[in-house]
């Protein structure tokens, strides 16, 4: 093996960044090499392992017949129902359309993929909750994706064949007392050109720091300061679409049903439509200051996706607030943040007189925001649920359940 004297962050982050799930890429007529999976799963056992215990045993599909029968199971598994559901929604404006043509693409071929590659590890997980199997395994099929990719190959992580285990493991004689982690379908890909994806969050919006839901904006201070940009994220995963929430999230007046500070806006008389560069006036109230009013300058507007504004001056604002709503299986999650300063208010005139204390001041501020703010995404969450009947996830049912397509097709 090639001693490095220096790595390149760049490269091994843009490997890291690009291992896709491929599907539609997967070129089943070029051969794979035994010695280029060998290779991979090399690479791959050098994974931390709980114990430095090698207890991981890799199997390798090759010969035709046994893949006939394995892609037979994983039709059995559910890839007719994803066969079925992908020609349903094809050319539609479903959000999952273009994902379940990939998925329907794999159930129909798995036969004709180069290879199957299963990771599995000796031991049974006992349900307990204690570590000690999976975390000495996940890591190891991760390193073998990023192999993959480093030559040329992909694969997708696919856990749906599970369904069918136990046929799986009297096939290919896989003996009692060891557990099967996913199938891996490797193949060459058509083309290299893979690049990250924009459907992630940026890490300072979900990265806490030393409190759940406390957030960063800038630079972090030993002791927290105005200056770094504290904020505070909350959630709510809601069973209702993104239309019915955003019309919630965007009537001003119902997080004044919840929280005990806030306690309603309207729109500046000069407001003919809601909008970037829109004014609303916002009224607050809190035992130290009592009520007060101020305005607040709208800066993202993207319906059903992004309501932001800045409070009091917009260049200067004291807080930066925001939801964004994301379409997910079976409804929206919505998201309320909030990032503090940097310009004055309430919170930095309490400071000034007690400098000494910032740190805690903000801690404090943070506390009493993050409770209000769940309060409120938990009430709209209530709000858009209600009499809401049994939600349409766009998926049929399987087995007299709603199917999560982002579950099942793996």
């Amino acid at each position: 093996m090639v001693k490095l004297m220096q790595l390149d962050p760049q490269m091994i982050d843009h490997a890291l960044m690009t291992t896709r799930a491929v599907r539609m890429r997967l070129d089943f007529e070029r051969e794979v090499e035994d010695q280029v999976l060998l290779d991979c799963i090399d690479v791959a056992e050098q994974a931390p392992t709980g114990g430095h215990n090698g207890s991981r045993r890799w199997m390798i599909v090759r010969d035709q017949g046994t893949k006939d029968r394995m892609a037979e199971l994983y039709l059995e598994a559910g890839a007719n129902w994803v066969i079925e559901t992908a020609d349903r929604i094809k050319d539609t404006n479903h959000p999952n359309a273009k994902m379940m043509q990939g998925a329907k693409r794999l159930a129909e071929n798995i036969a004709n993929v180069p290879a199957l590659v299963i990771p599995t590890i000796i031991g049974v997980h006992d349900g307990s909750g204690r570590p000690g199997l999976f975390d000495s395994v996940i890591q190891s099929a991760w390193s073998f994706m990023v192999a993959l990719r480093a030559r040329g190959l992909g694969t997708v992580w696919t856990t749906m064949y599970l369904r069918k285990r136990d046929e799986v493991a009297k096939l290919l004689d896989i003996p009692p007392g060891h557990t099967q982690i996913c199938l891996f379908p490797v193949a060459y890909t058509k083309g290299t050109d893979f690049k990250p994806t924009s459907k992630r969050y940026p890490a300072r919006e979900i990265t806490y720091f030393d409190r759940y839901s406390r957030t960063i904006a800038g630079a972090r201070s030993d002791a927290a300061t105005v200056a770094d940009g504290p904020g505070v994220a909350v959630e709510a995963e809601i069973k209702a679409l993104p239309e019915k929430v955003w019309a919630l999230v965007t009537d001003l007046n119902v997080p004044a049903q919840f929280s005990s500070e806030f306690q309603g806006a309207v729109w500046r008389e000069d407001v003919s439509e809601p909008g970037v560069d829109a004014v609303f006036i916002g009224t607050n109230r809190n035992d130290r200051f009592g009520e007060w009013q101020v305005p607040c300058h709208v800066t993202a507007w993207q319906v059903e996706k992004e309501f932001a504004w800045s409070v009091a001056d917009l260049d200067q604002p004291a807080a930066q607030w925001r939801y964004t709503l994301e379409k997910i299986p079976g409804g929206t999650r919505l998201r309320h943040l909030v990032t503090l300063g940097p310009g004055p208010s309430g919170l930095t005139h309490i400071i000034s007189a007690m400098p000494d204390r910032e740190a805690e001041m903000i801690a404090r501020r943070q506390d009493h925001l993050k409770t209000n703010m769940q309060a409120t995404v938990d009430g709209i969450k209530a709000l858009a649920e209600a009499d809401r009947g049994e939600p349409e996830s766009g998926f049929p049912k399987l087995d007299g359940a709603t199917v999560d397509a982002a579950d099942k097709v793996r």
